[in-house]
């Protein structure tokens, strides 16, 4: 049966290249996805996927909340960065 979540996070690795989880993170939204986080501590962005909208790129966020797919659900990323 196929199987797509309505929402990803993924979490950028020292050994993670950047372009590998952007083109996994299309992949997944085009696959029905709904929401995709991709944290990238290195760079200190924060790359936001959502279906049928481009990409949304934040600078060094303090959270991450306000979606209609996570109601209520606040990420504090100053343990990340």
């Amino acid at each position: 049966m196929p199987f797509c979540p309505d929402f990803v996070i993924q979490l950028r690795s020292p050994n993670d290249a950047l372009k590998t989880l952007q083109e996994k993170m299309v992949e997944y939204i085009d696959n029905g996805t709904r929401l995709g986080w991709l944290i990238n501590p290195q760079d200190r962005q924060v790359e936001i996927y959502r279906a049928g909208q481009d990409k949304e790129i934040l600078d060094n966020p303090a959270t991450l909340s306000r979606e209609n797919v996570l109601p209520g659900f606040v990420l504090n990323l100053q343990a990340i960065w």
